[in-house]
């Protein structure tokens, strides 16, 4: 089976070998770009390219005018990096269609399960049918949720909301990828519907809904 290719695009020939190294370890071939055009070039050069992970300051184009290039004619999953951390910055992100929105500096690691989480949501590896994490077993198939064999009652959006705890153990959730992912991007409700759903999901789901621990002031995270 081909490895599929992840476009790395960063003026810091340091940042890009990072991101590079990592990604090889996960068995992705990697492209570099160090530059918006040379991003955009090697985009519609290569044809198939399975994510793209983008700076926002670089020479000649910047991070925000190529995606807005290759977002008129691909939805090819992004992951934008930054230095800054200005909430406007993010939300113009997330209005681009951008998939993800990580700021520096931040764990190499932690942005491979990223990719790899958005690539198995987008169905570019295989996704798993049946998860498991902690003795919970989710069924995707069957829209079944299981503890030690014995089946849980859980709502519609519970399900899609563990299952996306399950796809993403171990990373820090905020509330507003939370709601972009499992209510997805039109959803304009308060982000407190978050809290309520996560509730009632740790009531049904026992003393394993202590698995899902809260980060004050941020969101979420599933710890096995």
């Amino acid at each position: 089976m081909n490895r599929l290719k992840i476009l790395v695009v960063d003026d810091e020939s340091r940042m890009r070998k990072l991101v590079r190294d990592f990604l090889i370890k996960s068995n992705f071939e990697v492209l570099e770009a160090e530059d918006g055009e040379q991003a955009v070039d090697i985009f519609f050069r290569e044809k198939d390219i399975a994510l793209i992970v983008l700076d926002v300051m670089m020479p000649k184009m910047d991070g925000w005018q190529v995606c807005q290039e290759i977002r008129a004619y691909s939805k090819v999953p992004i992951i934008m990096l930054t230095a800054k951390s200005d909430e406007r910055d993010e939300l113009q992100g997330f209005r681009m269609g951008v998939d993800e929105y990580i700021t520096k500096p931040f764990s190499p690691k932690i942005l491979v399960a990223r990719i790899e989480a958005i690539l198995r949501r987008t169905n570019q590896i295989g996704v798993e049918q049946t998860l498991e994490c902690g003795g919970i077993q989710v069924d995707k198939t069957a829209h079944q949720v299981t503890i030690d064999g014995r089946e849980i009652d859980l709502s519609y959006k519970e399900f899609e909301l563990l299952t996306y705890f399950i796809e993403n153990k171990g990373i820090a959730l905020s509330r507003e990828k939370i709601l972009n992912s499992v209510w997805n991007y039109d959803y304009f409700g308060d982000a407190r519907t978050i809290d309520t759903h996560v509730k009632k999901l740790r009531s049904k789901l026992g003393e394993h809904g202590n698995m899902i621990k809260t980060i004050w002031g941020m969101g979420y995270k599933l710890e096995e």
